[in-house]
This record gives structure tokens, C-alpha cells and sequence, in this order.
């Protein structure tokens, strides 16, 4: 089913029940839950940071998903990527995501694609988002989608998680002089701390990556978000610390001259 969500100039009688939690809430409204189904959402990432954020944005009425991952289902996965089902095992991850979020919403319209895209690709892709969010597991990945948000002046919501941490922010590109991720990590390290190797309790990217879809409903409704501020969570301890960011002025992509 294909939708024509972005041109919508009012929502109809199905939106105004099914969306009546948002529309209550002041912050929100009838135009910022309007401005949710106008808007077009790209996630990279259908793992344990995308399923959630996934699943709530969709359940949240934003017009149009992109789900970007070239994985498939394993059963490993399970544990933790709770929008895919056992049935979904060996299907590629996007194919099980849109078949999930679909029965959970019918009233948006949701894009795939299946295979690892180039530069020129994901940039195209980007342009076409009003914002994008990170739930990916490497820092090539991340490094590339910091540089092309900023380009083309997208907001990146930007989540990690690993044992029983995970770490938030929103790079938001709209503001000249918001920090990038490139501001906090300077070069991918030598070695990557990934779930498989270090383990990850499943609950933890549930939390971060729900945390993920509020950050982008904020930057899609106009609610100020974390941009400049990164939330640290430790769950083992349920602690949290909020840190300041700043530009760095040597900075090769925010301060590039």
C-alpha cells in the first residue's frame, strides 16, 4: 500500500482516534500530530536500537518510514530486537520490520531496502528525510551518516548501546551551530565494542532506542531535543548523566573551512 502522507493537508476521522494521546498533549497538538504524518522518518538499523524506535514511531503516526538494513533475522536476535517475531527467522530484517509494523499501522506508508548503500546512495536517501535516525553497530557507519546529515542539514538522532550502558544525543544539523559526532569521536578506535562480543542486557536498547523515537518526534514536531547535551544511562545502577557537548572548532565536518 502506497500513501500519500506527506501531502496531507488534515488528518481524518481514523487519525484524530487512533492518534487522540498525542493530540491532547499541548506540546503536540493537532498540528504537531499533523506535522508527524507529513513527516518522513529513515532508520538504519533494524536491530536492537531500531526495533523499538521503529515500533514507536510507526505506532506514533509518522507518515513514512524508511527502514535501512541489509541483515537478516538470526535467532540470536530475538533476545533483544523485538520487532521481529520467530516466524521472521531467516527473512531479511526490513522485509520482517515493514510485515510487523504494518499490522501494527496501516495508516502509514513504509519504504526498504535491503542492501548496503554507497555514499552517493545514502546521501540521496538523506535528502529526501526531515530526520534520520542512527541504531547502527559501527563506526564506519556512523561516521558517514554524521557527515551526510550535515550536509544536507538533517537531524541525526544518534543512540548506542552496549552491556549495561547506552548513550543518547541528537546532532541537530537545522542549527549552524549545533556539535557532531565527529565533535565527540574523533576517529573510529581500534576496536569496536559490539553486543555479540560483550553482551547486552535486552532491555537497555529497548530504553535507548525508545529514547530514540522521543528525540525524533521532538525534532520532527519542533520540541527542543538534546542537541548539544549527551545523556549517559547506566542501567545496572538506573543512573543517568546529561554531559555538554560543544562544537570543536577543529572539527573536520561541522568546521571544515
Amino acid at each position: 500500500m502506497t500513501l500519500n502522507n506527506q501531502n496531507k493537508s488534515e488528518l481524518d476521522d481514523k487519525e484524530l482516534n487512533r492518534y487522540s494521546r498525542h493530540i491532547l498533549l499541548p506540546e503536540i497538538d493537532y498540528e504537531g500530530q499533523l506535522k508527524l504524518t507529513q513527516s518522513h522518518a529513515v532508520i538504519f538499523g533494524l536491530g536492537g536500537l531500531g526495533s523499538p524506535a521503529s515500533l514507536y514511531l510507526a505506532s506514533g503516526g509518522v507518515g513514512k518510514l524508511t527502514l535501512v538494513d541489509f541483515d537478516e533475522v538470526d535467532d540470536s536476535n530475538l533476545q533483544r530486537q523485538i520487532v521481529h517475531k520467530e516466524k521472521n527467522i531467516g527473512q531479511s530484517k526490513v522485509a520482517s520490520a515493514k510485515a510487523n509494523l504494518t499490522e501494527l499501522n496501516q495508516l502509514i506508508d513504509i519504504n526498504t531496502i535491503d542492501t548496503k548503500l554507497t555514499e552517493a546512495q545514502a546521501s540521496k536517501l538523506i535528502q529526501t528525510a526531515d530526520v534520520v535516525l542512527d541504531c547502527t553497530d559501527n563506526f564506519e557507519s556512523r561516521f558517514l551518516l554524521n557527515t551526510l546529515c550535515h550536509q544536507h542539514k538533517v537531524p541525526l538522532v544518534s543512540g548506542a548501546a552496549i552491556r549495561w550502558e547506552g548513550q543518547l544525543t541528537t546532532y541537530d544539523f537545522r542549527d549552524d551551530k549545533a556539535p557532531c559526532y565527529q565533535c565527540l569521536y574523533k576517529e573510529a578506535g581500534e576496536q569496536e565494542l559490539t553486543c555479540s562480543q560483550n553482551g547486552v542486557v535486552s532491555p537497555v536498547v529497548g530504553m535507548v532506542g525508545s529514547m530514540q523515537a522521543i528525540e525524533a518526534i521532538k525534532a520532527l514536531v519542533g520540541i527542543k531535543t538534546l542537541s548539544g547535551k549527551l545523556l549517559i544511562m547506566d542501567a545496572y545502577s538506573m543512573q543517568f548523566q546529561k554531559l555538554n557537548l560543544k562544537p570543536d572548532p577543529n572539527c573536520p565536518t561541522c568546521h571544515a573551512k
